[in-house]
């Protein structure tokens, strides 16, 4: 289930919001509940949970009929932690 999840966010999903320098990655399937973590711009943008319902959750249950849910992991991500190292250093 992973791997189809995956596949999805790789296919449809992570090109639209790469528009905006962001991502998704899943990182629980559990009883057809998904749980999905931005990553790039998109980890610490106020609109993440808006883009997690409207376009991750509903792609998501087109695509995949065992989905009864999308929910957003709001972890910081490696990513983010990334980001902010390089800024400190004074890198872009």
């Amino acid at each position: 289930m992973v791997e189809q999840v995956t596949a999805i966010l790789e296919g449809k999903i992570n090109p639209l919001l790469g528009e905006h320098e962001g991502g998704a990655v899943v990182t629980k399937v559990e009883d057809g509940v998904v749980t999905i973590r931005m990553t790039g711009a998109c980890s610490g943008c106020p609109s993440a949970q808006m883009d997690t319902e409207e376009i991750v959750k509903d792609t998501l249950m087109e695509e995949l009929d065992w989905v009864k849910d999308v929910k957003l992991d709001t972890s910081v991500s490696d990513d983010l932690i990334e980001m902010a190292k390089k800024l400190m250093r004074g890198e872009r």
